[in-house]
């Protein structure tokens, strides 16, 4: 099997989502609701029996049982930075493929591409859309979600290295999305999850892989003055938010 080459950046995420791997399916509450979301958006435009289908990211299979369980697909191809994944949706794929989405080789004419909570982690997001659309037959379909710039917004104002390269929001899409697509559905709605404390929400950051980027150490003290910040900016009756900032968006390719 030819090895997969990794960037740095890419390592890093692959190795904390592989680390949270076990724990992230019955912890990545949010991501579970929006790849739900995602196929009731889709459900709307799909019409006919999908042939051929590719998703990428596919991480635990949320979206994939989602699309499985609920749309007509012929074949379906998943694919995930981390290899392990393909164990977790090989009962309800047709095949899995392992690398990163800006440099894998997928199939040609497929008629739908989609992925949840995975764009965020491409830098350069507006050459996968024209890469994602040239690999559309016409007529097919691109379903996708991302997260907009307010994505952890109260870790990212106390000084958090957990961000993504990429959080893009829904005005900011359409010039991003090539001419040959049709953006039919766009929507961005937060999603606030809270926790008792500073401890539960880093554990929770862990146990999904989110944080990617993060090269934080934690101390006793640094955890505690962590928790004091966090409380005094954004506490509400002694519990701690934190905001996903999901962006939805289906398109067509003429």
């Amino acid at each position: 099997m030819k090895s997969i080459v990794l960037d740095p950046d890419q390592r890093r995420v692959r190795q904390s989502f592989r680390r949270g791997l076990a724990s992230y399916h019955d912890n990545a509450e949010a991501q579970a609701s929006i790849a739900q979301e995602l196929v009731s958006a889709l459900e709307t435009h799909i019409t006919t029996p999908v042939k051929r289908a590719f998703e990428f990211g596919c991480g635990t299979g949320h979206l994939t049982a989602a699309l499985r369980g609920r749309t007509a697909i012929d074949w379906m191809l998943a694919n995930d930075l981390v290899p392990e994944c393909g164990n977790a949706v090989r009962d309800t794929v047709d095949a899995f493929v392992a690398g990163p989405i800006e440099t894998l080789s997928i199939p040609t004419e497929l008629n739908l591409i989609c992925s949840a909570s995975t764009v965020q982690w491409i830098p350069d997001q507006t050459q996968l859309l024209q890469r994602l659309s040239d690999h559309l037959a016409p007529g097919g379909m691109l379903a996708l979600s991302g997260f907009g710039t307010a994505q952890f917004h109260e870790l990212q104002a106390l000084g958090s290295s957990a961000a993504a390269p990429g959080y893009c929001n829904a005005e900011d899409w359409a010039a991003k999305v090539p001419a040959s697509l049709d953006i039919l559905h766009l929507v961005q709605e937060p999603i606030v999850m809270w926790f008792d404390g500073a401890f539960p929400l880093l554990k929770h950051l862990r146990k999904t892989g989110v944080n990617g980027q993060s090269r934080e150490q934690w101390s006793r003290a640094k955890l505690t003055d962590f928790e004091r910040r966090y409380a005094e900016q954004f506490g509400k009756d002694g519990k701690l938010p934190l905001t996903y900032d999901p962006v939805w968006m289906i398109a067509r390719k003429g």
